[in-house]
């Protein structure tokens, strides 16, 4: 089944609950706001010539957004080409975008096309532009003002016609203020600045992808599994500190562990679900502790297990929301009757069944 667009549009092809309201561009998916508001630019830029620079945090489509600009271009045709600066040394950073001729270093046994030329009359895509060097800003600048630029160990420039897109998961402006990057490099990349907007920030495009990603899934193991309660109910609280890219890794995770029912509590951290049987893990409760002191050190190192999310909490002890407000009330009200909080001493000592 196909359901792709180049352009933006509806969802076709998809038959849940996230096809109700959720539209996409190109592989961009969203229904909020901000994500009309990113497509509305995109749709701006792509027809030009402009350079882009998107700024957006880890996971939130970066990537996505330049093949969308790409492909609703005129040289949609044309090739696109990727590079993350910040995956390549200092040292062959060079090589991948000037490329290098035969013989010019050990090892370059034949002529080597590098990312410009490779991406002639098309569009290059420099993800994290942030992390390039210094040295290497100033030869990339010098490329964007006159479009030629020599292969390494070449006496002759090769000329080309590439639209640049950059992206970086930091603050442009206070990576020139860092001395990350160079103004005058910022100002030449950045003609047309697109900011992408983190998960957290599109409210209730979180459950439509999560339901489409899941609706995917099903459809190519031919299956009907579905979200539990309590996975809708910790969708909206968690923070998705790595946005779209986890979401999606998530309702993987949670789609392989599950029967029928998926339950994205038990994947929402797999890392820390991997060490259970290490001692960081483990809580302490020395022999003789009355049962509501245990409970409270319970309660205290499963909220700092969870980053502080109190719906994720509750869920792992098995506990309504409601229950945790009250305990945690009780034992904010003990603050001020001066009874302190037992001592968390390190987890050293895990409970066996």
């Amino acid at each position: 089944m196909s359901n792709g667009l180049n352009a933006c549009g509806n969802v076709v092809g998809l038959s849940t609950l996230s096809t109700k309201t959720l539209s996409r561009c190109g592989d961009l998916y969203g229904a909020s706001e901000p994500m009309q508001h990113l497509f509305q630019m995109i749709g701006k830029v792509a027809p030009t010539s402009a350079n882009v620079l998107i700024v957006g945090a880890s996971g939130t489509g970066k990537e996505l957004v330049a093949n969308v600009i790409h492909k609703m271009s005129k040289e949609k045709d044309r090739p696109f080409v990727a590079l993350n600066c910040g995956a390549v040394s200092p040292q062959l950073i060079e090589a991948e975008l000037f490329g290098y001729e035969r013989g010019s270093f050990t090892g370059a046994v034949r002529m080597q096309k590098g990312c410009f030329e490779r991406a002639d009359g098309g569009t290059l895509f420099l993800d994290e532009v942030t992390e390039m060097s210094l040295d290497m800003q100033v030869k990339l600048l010098r490329v964007l003002e006159s479009n030629r630029f020599y292969r390494i160990g070449a006496d002759e420039e090769t000329e080309v016609k590439v639209r640049v897109v950059a992206a970086t998961n930091r603050d442009p402006l206070e990576a020139v203020a860092s001395g990350a990057l160079r103004s005058d490099l910022f100002y030449r990349l950045a003609v047309f600045p697109i900011n992408v907007p983190t998960l957290c920030k599109r409210g209730s495009d979180i459950r439509l992808l999560a339901q489409l990603f899941l609706d995917q899934l099903n459809e190519e193991e031919g299956s009907s599994k579905n979200f539990s309660r309590a996975s809708w109910r910790l969708m909206n609280e968690y923070s998705w500190p790595g946005n779209v890219r986890e979401l999606k890794n998530i309702v993987h995770r949670a789609y392989i562990l599950a029967d029928q029912e998926l339950d994205i509590v038990l994947a929402v951290n797999p890392a820390q679900a991997a060490t259970d049987d290490q001692a960081s893990d483990c809580v302490t409760v020395p022999l003789g502790s009355k049962l509501a002191e245990a409970e409270q050190r319970l309660i205290y190192a499963t909220l700092g297990h969870c980053g502080g999310n109190k719906t994720l909490t509750a869920e792992v002890l098995g506990v309504s929301l409601k229950t945790l407000y009250n305990r945690l009330n009780e034992y904010q009200a003990k603050l001020f009757l001066h009874d302190p909080i037992p001592q968390m001493r390190p987890y050293s000592v895990q409970a066996r069944t």
